[in-house]
């Protein structure tokens, strides 16, 4: 098997594995605090710290984590960059760690985290390690940030906070409660599985070029 390069690595967890539109990891997180932008980012930074962290850590150390017991070492780990990034919320952004609340502490449970551990870091060299952890936590940021814009945009008729509407703006609230979440990503993955068919140079137009070219 060709080995691949630290740039697919990097844009492996950006695009085609996206934890979130192409995996559907870490939906619990992706569903319950993407109500504005603000609290998306955090969450995302959040999870890219953690991520990074126990990527690193897990791959200097696999020599030493017996096999029997790494699951729990992984978790221990994981666990510990959660409580730094927990303190951390807590102290430069009280606000946004309040509103956030134990969806924190619920990113130690978070799947794409272990599983990227068990799959990737335990098995590759730091450098590697490292820039697929970073490729998966930014991927993973940019959906929890483009569910965040489109709820908050719909929602509250602001971006950031700041407003986008006139006063005759009727927000969608809905587009702010949980079914907003799922809402959004519904459309989200829809829009993703079209633009895969049907896309630029995709679907059954670029089929028969392609064959009328072979033909020739």
């Amino acid at each position: 098997m060709r080995e691949t390069t630290l740039e697919e690595d990097f844009l492996r967890g950006i695009w085609r594995e996206n934890p979130v539109l192409i995996q559907m990891l870490g939906l619990c997180p992706a569903l319950a605090v993407t109500n504005n932008v603000e609290n998306s980012l955090a969450m995302g930074l959040a999870t890219l710290f953690v991520l990074c962290g126990s990527s690193l850590l897990v791959s200097m150390g696999k020599r030493f984590i017996p096999g029997e017991i790494r699951i729990s070492v992984y978790i221990l780990i994981i666990a510990t960059f959660v409580t730094v990034a927990d303190l951390c919320l807590e102290a430069l952004v009280p606000d946004i760690h309040k509103a956030l609340g134990a969806f924190i502490a619920l990113i130690v449970v978070n799947c794409m985290i272990l599983g990227r551990q068990e799959a990737f870091a335990s098995r590759r060299p730091v450098g590697r390690s490292l820039v697929d952890a970073l490729g998966t936590g930014v991927g993973f940021s940019i959906a929890l940030v483009m569910l965040g814009a489109v709820r908050e945009v719909l929602g509250s008729g602001s971006f950031l906070g700041v407003p986008l509407f006139g006063p005759s703006y009727e927000p969608w609230v809905v587009m702010i409660l949980p079914a907003g979440g799922f809402l959004t990503l519904g459309a989200l993955l829809l829009g993703l599985a079209w633009w895969q068919e049907e896309g630029p140079g995709r679907g059954p137009a670029a089929g028969a070029k392609a064959d009328d070219g072979k033909t020739r």
